[in-house]
């Protein structure tokens, strides 16, 4: 990427390694959370659906202000994470990889718990009378028939961490070189006369990453859906 400059390839480094962490640490909650809505009934398990889900619907400035209440320094969680372990999430790239994992964690999760509903659950019920224990037959039957919806869950998840800023920038600011991500860049740029130029590399970048994201999706998960249907 030579056409970029500095300032903006290490935007572009910094929101892929976000994105990266993001989704990774998503992921097995992600799974664990997808399973328990599609297969267990529980008290509570309503509000737990709303929880899972609110970030879709409230302003991403909203929960980026709640993650800064509950996780900065001074908040009931952040400030034991930083006094026990020396975590801090405000104001730094982890935090930017935790609101970025907060927004795109409902649709992972949705992605997720679509392919666990179609598998059949007489298949698990199979395992089951054989013997097996809950957590294997997840580990034997439903997880390789599952594999295309976490795989699309993921790369959805990962795109749109990428694309996150409202989140972002209000719990973590845009700091160059710390915490400004692709889009808190393109928004730096559009405020500075001149730069336009900047901003448009940037947002065609943008661009390409979330059609490949989408594109590898689509490859993958029909790869894993061939492969599982040979087997």
């Amino acid at each position: 990427m030579d056409w970029l400059t500095p300032e903006e390839w290490q935007a572009v480094a910094l929101s892929l390694r976000v994105s990266f962490w993001a989704t990774v640490f998503s992921l097995p909650p992600g799974i664990a959370v997808a399973y328990l809505l599609a297969r267990c009934e529980f008290p509570g398990k309503q509000i737990l659906n709303g929880i899972v889900h609110l970030p879709l619907i409230l302003p991403p400035v909203v929960t980026g202000y709640l993650l800064l209440l509950t996780m900065g320094t001074q908040g009931p969680v952040g400030g034991v994470l930083k006094d026990l372990f020396g975590l801090v999430f405000a104001f730094r790239w982890t935090g930017a990889a935790l609101a970025a994992a907060v927004m795109a964690f409902p649709l992972m999760v949705r992605a997720i718990r679509l392919s666990i509903e179609l598998v059949d659950p007489k298949l698990e019920l199979a395992g089951a009378t054989l013997g097996a224990g809950r957590l294997w037959v997840f580990a034997t039957v439903t997880l390789p028939l599952i594999l295309p919806g976490i795989l699309v869950g993921a790369i959805l998840a990962f795109a749109k961490a990428m694309g996150e800023f409202g989140a972002t920038i209000t719990f973590v600011s845009n700091i160059p070189g710390q915490t400004q991500t692709l889009p808190s860049a393109i928004y730096a740029f559009l405020q500075v006369p001149g730069g336009e130029g900047s901003a448009l590399r940037l947002v065609a970048v943008s661009v390409g990453i979330a059609m490949g994201a989408l594109l590898l999706s689509e490859i993958a998960a029909r790869s894993v859906s061939k492969r599982i249907g040979r087997a």
